[in-house]
């Protein structure tokens, strides 16, 4: 199981983490070679014609520190085009209404972030009449009997939020060829160094910059990453000029910090969270485990085939009862019990006790177990953070 790097082309993704491919169409930034791009927090910017034209002016419409970020993201994904968004929801919400018209069709995963799915249910389908088909996608035939010629969308997430559950994404991009469909990713759980959605088929490849991207909690942010021409100047437009929903320069500079150590991250959260696994697969207070890198998990081979490495997420399943559970909560001291994730600290949520309201419960929608746990594995010492959930377990 190897980073599939040849989308790259001379450099490889660490490589092009760090920013050493930015010399390359960014010889003289500010005139100054800056090692590192620097904030541009101006909202307007001289005109200029001929020889001293410039290409921004004015930051909605473009930022030299998000267009430099922009081209960072587009290159991480093996993608042409990128955007930066000023949340994860506000990618996700500009890609399905500027793509899907209103009455249109969106086939999505039963299993989604609880945002994404009151963006379908509320706003898309009881707002603007878009009909929308959840399937459990797990199984690519449920897909594929979904769509049709009026199908203006397939939207998945994988693995997911947070039952941890995969989609093949290769055979679900076939389905949408074979259809003329646009084709989304919700790639946040894998990151680009762990999933390249795009390589597989995919047409767009959506990212809340919040988590693994940024990785330090303190930057709330999107991306989406297409190679697709006309997608992108749908999604241009909207972002800069129809709902005007870009990320601001100083974000634009703590996403861009972030991703210069995304592999040595990702690396060590994946080798924590699976010694996390482990421990909670062998305790008695626990009653299933979910996490792609296990061999229990019943996506196993798949993780394995279409991912480089498991990430840092998994859930699982408390056997006990709500006050048990409240009681392990409270006893953590080096998990923080709080939402997000993706960060540098471990965070633990449990969604019916923390998050209710947000909690989809809908018929058509993937049921998240009461006693569910999500934990976002962070760059700790793993055996002080197995013995925290040893200490806490009743």
């Amino acid at each position: 199981m190897t980073r599939p790097d040849d989308q790259f082309g001379k450099n490889r993704f660490a490589t092009i983490a760090v920013g050493a491919a930015e010399s390359e169409t960014h010889p003289q930034r500010s005139g100054m070679n800056d090692v590192v791009s620097p904030i541009h927090l101006s909202t307007t910017f001289e005109w200029g014609s001929g020889e001293y034209a410039n290409e921004h002016d004015y930051s909605r419409e473009s930022n030299p520190t998000r267009a430099a970020l922009e081209e960072q993201l587009a290159r991480l994904e093996g993608g042409e085009h990128a955007l930066a968004f000023a949340s994860g929801m506000a990618a996700t919400s500009t890609t399905m209404l500027s793509l899907v018209p209103p009455g249109g069709h969106i086939v999505s995963s039963d299993s989604i972030y609880s945002g994404t799915e009151k963006l379908l249910t509320e706003l898309a389908a009881g707002h603007l009449g878009v009909n929308v088909d959840f399937v459990d996608a797990r199984d690519p035939k449920n897909v594929a009997a979904a769509v049709g010629s009026d199908t203006d969308l397939i939207w998945v997430e994988t693995p997911t939020n947070p039952l941890m559950r995969l989609c093949d994404i290769r055979t679900v991009a076939d389905i949408a060829n074979d259809y003329g469909i646009l084709f989304g990713v919700d790639s946040t759980f894998g990151s680009p160094y762990f999933q390249a959605p795009l390589e597989l088929g995919a047409d767009i490849v959506v990212h809340s910059t919040t988590k693994y991207l940024n990785g330090h909690s303190d930057s709330i942010g999107g991306a989406v990453i297409t190679n697709d021409d006309g997608v992108f100047e749908q999604l241009a437009f909207a972002q800069r000029t129809g709902l005007g929903n870009m990320l601001s320069p100083f974000d634009c500079y703590l996403v861009a910090r972030g991703v210069k150590t995304l592999p040595a991250r990702m690396e060590h959260h994946e080798a924590n969270a699976m010694v996390v696994a482990e421990f909670l697969e062998s305790h008695d207070r626990v009653a299933r485990v979910d996490y792609p890198g296990l061999e229990s998990h019943p996506q196993h081979k798949l993780a394995s085939e279409q991912m480089s490495g498991y990430s840092g997420m998994l859930s699982f399943e408390f056997d006990g009862t709500a006050i048990e559970l409240e009681a392990f909560i409270k006893g953590l001291e080096v998990f923080t019990p709080g939402a997000s994730l993706g960060g540098v600290e471990s965070l633990i949520e449990v969604p019916s006790l923390m998050i209710p309201d947000e909690i989809g419960h809908g018929e058509a929608t993937a049921a998240i177990p009461e006693t569910l746990v999500r934990v976002s594995v962070g760059l700790e010492d793993a055996d002080d953070l197995c013995e925290d959930l040893r200490t806490a377990l009743p």
